[in-house]
């Protein structure tokens, strides 16, 4: 065992002795010099089942077994209720035969627990952001009982958060208890896909002094098995039964997650997959797992998948994505592509975790193109897209950069409110201090907070006392008065499905009394709705029915796109592709090469409708998309401007106008145009959950900078 093992806490090395590890992992070794020997905030950038989890708690576990604090001395955020529970149950078994008592704390947890805590704080607070800010709100007297000896945070898979509201709200927390508590605990974040580490460093010591230190660690290849797979989807039932059957062979008798792109598609698989189960008098091992199933449903999922020598098929969101232990997983399937090579590393990793190969399976499936269709519904965008993505990973090891946000309005408002909820009253000053000094917000003037506070007077939501001090107006207080304040996301209004009891999970729009629909891969019959409630009283039925919630969105890189257009136009095999892919590829690239496509990003469709194959990113493509509408609808006679983000776009031009059409884009990307140009006065877009609560102005400077790059336009204009 190495000098670092000797450094560990007795209970730490019995730990290592009765689970009969042989050493500890390189990563463990790595994060242990930088919390013994330096001062530094640390980020570890490993691997999925490198052992991150230990990395960060084996020094920090041993800093307070050494050094007893009298508050809670390590605090671990974690971005789903998932992974702070199953990292519970992982320390809890570190931490047996310790004096240092472990928490965890999210909507689930028993007001009981809670109390515990609150009497006697002590050990780790593991928690979610949003029950975090419950904390500094309304625990704001008691926080430095609760944490004023704090000295490690732990961050959990730090590019959920990285460039999201609900990242930069993290950092506002941690600056607000740093003021509190008058120091700055060191930080520790962890991650599986991480592309620019000095972005992610960046993130991590935001507002303080400490360096950030990110061992570099050499780790072995991995063996990964990759199969790609396509078919139609045509109105007859046999294609949908041969789709079905396909996955239903992929995922039988093994332990499987199948991985969607929205609830949907989850709920859509799995009730497909449990009738061919049933039809066959197969055991039923199919579950689904999403933030719509109720947690007792959500538990039973982890636990199947858990449950050794046992198949289970699990669908999934994002909610499995991230660093659940789930097991010996012997098969991912992808439901069309992931938008990203991060998500698709995400869940690569959850397969083979034990030194077996990690074995994915990509299906993609399309509804069969009319014959007569116009050459971009002809393509198959999904399919081009995996094979992007993985190339990408395969021949560069590429992963998306996180871009920060630099206007955090939505945010804005909800830490003011917050703040100001917390101190009941403050002086215009003092509130501007004390939001303006947190970091996310600095690029934020004064001029733009008393725009702001102006703003919120003016619709109540902050009244000014005949003293000058601020207090939360009757408007506000409705706002911030409900549970749901705590989370910066948009949260849509879900109604409880319930059978008897039993606790279902939530749908957006309840069909009438006597309809069916699907839910946690089963078919239920509504009896009742009570609207007042938002609960839907339900029985379960037989069949297959509709699944009520709106698709899922993202953003998806430019590299992406570029590597896409590779794809179509190089004459390359890849063998990973299946007979069915390898068909639509050829059939696809024979198609546009007959089409002009290598020659040309703008095809005429017919003769008034032309097609723009732009084969830029989503922010790009909104920017063009932008530029189009607002300086070329006149010149060129623009009646209608249709496509699909990030694609392609199609235009209907005035007649002759087609051939003027790339130079004036080009003469467009040559001038001095702003990004603020493409944003009309007469528009405020609201992106973020409190937007609606912001001035017009300053939504439109956030959108112009952190919505649209014109900068990469010009870029990839130019490409053209």
């Amino acid at each position: 065992m190495s000098n670092a093992f000797n450094r560990l806490a007795p209970f730490i090395q019995e730990y290592i002795y009765h689970n009969n590890w042989t050493e500890l992992r390189p990563v463990q070794k790595a994060a242990c010099e930088v919390i013994f020997d330096t001062d530094a905030h640390l980020l570890v950038a490993a691997a999925t089942a490198a052992g991150k989890t230990e990395a960060a708690f084996l020094p920090v576990l041993t800093v307070l077994h050494n050094y007893p604090t009298n508050t809670i001395g390590a605090l671990y955020i974690g971005p789903i209720k998932a992974l702070i529970n199953d990292q519970f149950e992982r320390l809890n078994g570190l931490l047996k035969t310790a004096d240092i008592p472990v928490y965890h704390w999210h909507g689930d947890v028993t007001q009981s627990r809670k109390n515990q805590l609150l009497k006697n704080p002590k050990g780790i607070l593991q928690i979610t952001p949003e029950s975090l800010e419950s904390l500094l709100i309304n625990k704001h007297h008691d926080l430095v009982h609760l944490f004023g000896e704090l000295q490690f945070v732990v961050i959990d898979e730090i590019h959920a958060f990285m460039g999201s509201e609900r990242g930069c709200q993290i950092i506002c927390q941690l600056q607000r208890l740093a003021n509190v508590i008058q120091s700055q605990p060191r930080r520790i974040g962890l991650s599986a896909t991480l592309g620019d580490y000095s972005l992610a460093e960046d993130w991590l010591r935001s507002g303080t002094d400490k360096q950030v230190i990110t061992p570099k660690i050499e780790v072995g290849k991995r063996q990964i098995k990759l199969a790609v797979e396509h078919f139609y989807i045509r109105d007859d039932i046999n294609s949908s039964d041969i789709y079905d059957n396909y996955l239903f062979n992929l995922s039988q008798n093994k332990k499987c997650l199948i991985f969607a792109n929205n609830r949907t598609q989850t709920e859509s698989v799995i009730a497909s997959l449990r009738q061919i189960g049933t039809a066959q008098a197969q055991p039923d091992i199919y579950h689904v797992h999403h933030g719509s199933i109720s947690a007792s449903l959500r538990q039973a999922a982890e636990n199947a998948m858990r449950e050794p020598y046992t198949p289970a098929v699990t669908a999934a969101t994002l909610t499995l994505e991230l660093g659940i232990d789930i097991g010996n997983l012997e098969r991912v399937i992808q439901l069309e592509s992931p938008l990203s090579v991060a998500s698709f590393l995400q869940r690569l990793g959850r397969a083979g975790r034990r030194g077996e190969a990690a074995d994915m399976r990509f299906v993609c499936a399309e509804n069969e193109p009319l014959s007569e269709a116009y050459l971009p519904e002809q393509i198959p965008w999904q399919l081009l897209q995996c094979i992007a993505i993985i190339q990408l990973y395969l021949e560069e090891r590429w992963i998306e950069p996180i871009k920060p946000i630099k206007y955090p309005l939505s945010l804005l408002y909800h830490q003011t409110m917050s703040i100001l909820l917390a101190a009941e009253e403050l002086s215009p000053a003092n509130l501007a201090k004390q939001v303006l000094n947190l970091p996310p917000f600095a690029a934020l003037s004064k001029e733009d907070f008393k725009l702001l506070l102006r703003y919120l007077i003016d619709i109540d939501h902050i009244q000014q006392t005949e003293q000058g001090k601020l207090i939360l107006g009757l408007t506000g207080e409705r706002i911030v008065g409900k549970f749901q304040f705590y989370a910066v996301f948009a949260d849509n209004q879900e109604y409880l499905v319930k059978q008897g009891t039993t606790e279902i999970g939530s749908i957006v729009t309840p069909p009438p009394v006597g309809n069916q629909f699907g839910l946690a891969g089963r078919t239920w019959e509504v009896l009742e709705v009570d609207f007042k409630r938002k609960l839907v009283l339900a029985k379960q039925v037989d069949g297959k029915a509709t699944v009520y919630w709106r698709g899922g969105g993202g953003s998806i890189h430019t590299k992406i796109l570029r590597r896409m257009r590779q794809v179509l136009l190089e004459d390359v095999e890849y063998s990973y592709l299946q007979n069915n892919a390898k068909k639509r590829l050829q059939t696809v690239r024979q198609l546009t090469q007959s089409a002009g496509l290598e020659k040309s990003n703008i095809l005429q469709l017919d003769k008034n409708k032309c097609c723009i194959f732009p084969w830029m990113g989503t922010v790009s493509y909104r920017t063009l998309e932008r530029l189009i509408n607002t300086f070329c609808r006149e010149s060129l006679e623009i009646s209608s401007i249709g496509g699909t983000s990030p694609y392609y776009l199609t235009l209907k031009l005035g007649k002759g106008k087609f051939k003027y059409l790339q130079s004036e884009i080009a003469a467009l990307c040559e001038q001095r145009i702003s990004a603020e140009d493409l944003v009309s006065t007469a528009e405020a877009p609201e992106m973020q959950k409190y937007d609606e609560f912001i001035p017009h102005l300053l939504l439109r400077k956030a959108f112009a900078h952190d919505y649209l790059n014109i900068e990469e336009l010009r870029q990839q204009v130019a490409l053209w």
